[in-house]
């Protein structure tokens, strides 16, 4: 058996003494044929000893298979003997322990939670709806059974809190350019979420794999003026593009006009063909040509 803990210190987990189970199948079947056998001659041979040590060869078949423990794939037995901790058994299959033990099962299969959806404020004071999933699964059983009260119940609060910590971190846009968003780094947010839940969950033993946010929104009472602000920036823009390729195109039409000679222009003409220019490739309506028939100055 391993040393007991300090007193109030949570046991890392160690592996438990155990003993392949078929053998000590084989031993308890020889205990009981010898017992069950005695038990008969005496019983013929009306010879008392031999009663006595039947019953005990078969009361001590009976404590051997007492501690018998089939340990599945997935699951693992924490070993609990007189209130302490004696090791956990992980290997799969038919295995022995000290049938006075307490053999608790423990799951070490990878798991989902999905948590509740959370109405927070972003950084900027923005209320939004946010959600996340995490798939987590135990690496520590003495930490996950010794070590908190509910462990799924514990996982769940910290993921939680977790995520609403993260919503009040950042914006759920980043108005300024290089600023971490809710909405525009999803991978950059997931990472830092999953660190630290891994962080919150760390004395319990579990481990985090991945978490993800699953739901991020506005919530009802501004989504209608946050749409309308998003679509205002979308419009604003895009005419910021036109207007840029516009200015691009009209300096590359003055320009090649210059170079080759083609039309001399002076500077009142050069301002008053640039606006034309603009106004033709900025407007969002076909723009109807006036023929001049007359020269460039009338």
């Amino acid at each position: 058996m391993t040393a007991p803990p300090a007193m109030g210190q949570v046991p890392t987990e160690q592996p438990a003494r155990a003993v392949a189970g078929w053998a000590m199948v084989g031993v308890a079947v020889v205990l009981y044929a010898a017992g069950i056998a005695l038990v008969v001659v005496s019983a013929v041979s009306s010879v008392k000893p031999g009663t006595a040590v039947g019953i005990w060869l078969i009361i001590a078949g009976f404590f051997l298979t007492r501690g018998l423990t089939p340990v599945a794939p997935g699951q693992a037995r924490v070993i609990q003997l007189f209130g302490r901790y004696a090791g956990t058994v992980r290997a799969p299959g038919l295995q022995w322990v000290n049938p006075l033990a307490r053999r608790i099962v423990v799951s070490t299969r990878i798991r989902n939670h999905q948590t509740k959806v959370a109405k927070v404020n972003d950084a900027d004071g923005n209320p939004i709806l946010i959600a996340a999933v995490l798939v987590w699964r135990v690496q520590d059983t003495a930490q996950a059974w010794f070590g908190v009260d509910s462990l799924e119940t514990f996982v769940a609060t910290q993921a939680e809190t977790a995520v609403r910590h993260i919503a009040l971190s950042y914006p759920y846009d980043g108005p300024a350019v290089g600023q971490l968003s809710l909405r525009q780094n999803a991978d950059q947010i997931a990472a830092e979420l999953a660190d630290e839940i891994a962080a919150r969950v760390r004395p319990a033993g579990v481990v985090i794999l991945e978490a993800r946010l699953t739901q991020l929104s506005y919530a009802p009472e501004i989504a209608g003026a946050m749409l309308r602000r998003q679509q205002a920036s979308a419009v604003v823009a895009a005419r910021a593009k036109i207007v840029d390729g516009a200015v691009g195109i009209v300096e590359s039409a003055l320009a090649k006009l210059s170079v080759d000679g083609t039309v001399e222009l002076d500077d009142e003409r050069r301002a008053a063909m640039a606006s034309n220019l603009l106004t033709v490739l900025c407007s969002e309506q076909p723009t109807q040509p006036v023929v001049n028939t007359g020269t460039l100055y009338q």
